[in-house]
């Protein structure tokens, strides 16, 4: 039986993909990147944001013609399934099956039932890696306990339930032995890990422990401001394999908005949060989120955004356009801002990130740093990898290098940059 499978969303949606198809017996199913040869597709669906939604639904209707081929089952999964799980069995015939994330430790069963196959292998067991297999994501828990006035997730995925460091222990020494150098540490709000289980915030603990397996990189993301504490800082500097990049969503550069969003702490904080981090690390690499739109914004909240901007001088900058989400504490707020408006403010922050990027890149040329390759650009005669400044979600840019000898995708290079443009930079392999 051939298989399809399509994983949308973000990385922590893949993890659970890696967990699905890790169920499948490789005896009896073999999988297949055309849907044209396969008997069944699964679509594991991002339901965070109307684009994502909307990416989803498109999917779903696209796949749903190869029906008229081959295919017999059409299987969805995910965040769109377990968000609006009646509405789409109603409104979507054409899906075999909408499975809601409520319902994976069942999946055994369901699966059996859809497809007519045993499925001895339980869901979040037998991981199968659909990156390459030189970098992969650790997910620490699962669900998250902020409750931002914008954001679905909690709706979706319920409270934080973190896992067990010497489970997390476990699957990254898995991870690693199946050729993992760089792990990346994810969960909704990783510096919220644990305080459910432990008592109190525990990512230090656990980074401790996943210091011990020797990965080249470990990278954690997704880390709430005012959960950042003295000893977790003091800790990844001193860790042999924890690298200095600090993935610390703002949303926003005044506290009248913050508190609207629900957001703990202050412009202050994020201030202190910075200072502090560039106290401790020679060379941190910083990353950060904001939206731009949201209710009640005006054009002297979004001037203290672009100033705070400008001086915490982020390294990397995501911003998107305020997106009302039904069943969310902002979706009843008035004062709305029109998308015109809200597209205008994107933009003109963008501008301001791109020129701090440009100056940060102009500083790197001619300086060496250590790159891990992901392919070879044959058309181009280059390569393309990362180095500790990009995670990799294809956020952060890349680094273009020529090397003289063949370099294999998943070593590490040093690279003497060269060159930039926009968020990304133009170097050469040294020997």
């Amino acid at each position: 039986m051939k298989v399809g499978f399509i994983s949308l969303g973000c990385c922590k949606n893949l993890v659970d993909s890696e967990y699905i198809i890790g169920m499948f017996d490789e005896k009896r199913f073999e999988f297949s990147s055309d849907p044209k040869e396969c008997d069944v597709i699964i679509i594991n669906t991002c339901g965070f944001i109307l684009s994502a939604k909307k990416e989803a639904i498109d999917t779903i209707l696209e796949m749903a013609e190869y029906k008229k081929g081959r295919l017999k089952k059409l299987i969805v999964t995910g965040c769109l399934a377990q968000r609006y799980y009646e509405d789409l069995k109603k409104d979507l015939p054409e899906v075999d099956a909408f499975i809601k994330i409520d319902d994976y430790d069942d999946l055994n069963d369901i699966l059996k039932e859809l497809l007519g196959e045993e499925f001895t292998v339980p869901y979040r067991t037998n991981r199968k890696l659909i990156t390459n297999n030189y970098y992969g994501y650790l997910k620490i828990a699962e669900g998250c306990d902020n409750r931002c006035a914008y954001c679905a997730i909690p709706l979706i995925r319920g409270n934080c339930r973190s896992f067990a460091i010497e489970d997390l222990y476990k699957e990254a020494m898995r991870l690693y032995e199946l050729g993992v150098k760089e792990l990346n540490v994810i969960a909704q709000d990783t510096t919220y890990y644990g305080y459910d289980l432990y008592g109190h915030f525990a990512l230090k603990d656990l980074l401790k422990r996943l210091d011990e397996i020797p990965f080249k990189w470990i990278r954690v993301l997704y880390m709430y401001p005012d959960e950042i504490e003295d000893d977790l800082l003091e800790f990844m500097a001193k860790a042999k394999r924890v690298i200095p990049y600090f993935d610390i969503p703002i949303q926003y550069g005044n506290d009248k908005i913050l508190k609207l969003m629900n957001r703990r702490g202050s412009v202050a904080l994020i201030k202190e949060k910075i200072a502090k981090i560039r106290e401790l690390f020679k060379e941190p690499v910083l990353r950060t989120t904001l939206i731009v739109g949201f209710p009640f914004e005006d054009e002297e909240t979004f001037k203290d955004t672009l100033e705070l901007v400008k001086e915490l001088r982020f390294d990397s900058l995501g911003a998107f356009t305020y997106s009302k989400e039904e069943d969310t504490k902002a979706y009843e707020y008035d004062h709305e801002v029109d998308e015109k408006t809200a597209l205008r403010r994107y933009e003109e922050l963008m501008a301001v990130q791109k020129k701090i990027v440009s100056k940060k890149a102009e500083a790197k040329v001619s300086k060496v740093y250590e790159v891990l390759c992901e392919r070879y650009e044959e058309l181009f005669d280059r390569y393309v990898g990362r180095s500790i400044y990009s995670a990799p979600d294809d956020v952060d840019g890349v680094v273009y290098f020529k090397s003289d000898k063949v370099i294999k995708p998943g070593d590490f290079v040093n690279v003497e940059i060269t060159g930039y443009e926009d968020y990304d930079l133009y170097g050469v392999a040294k020997e």
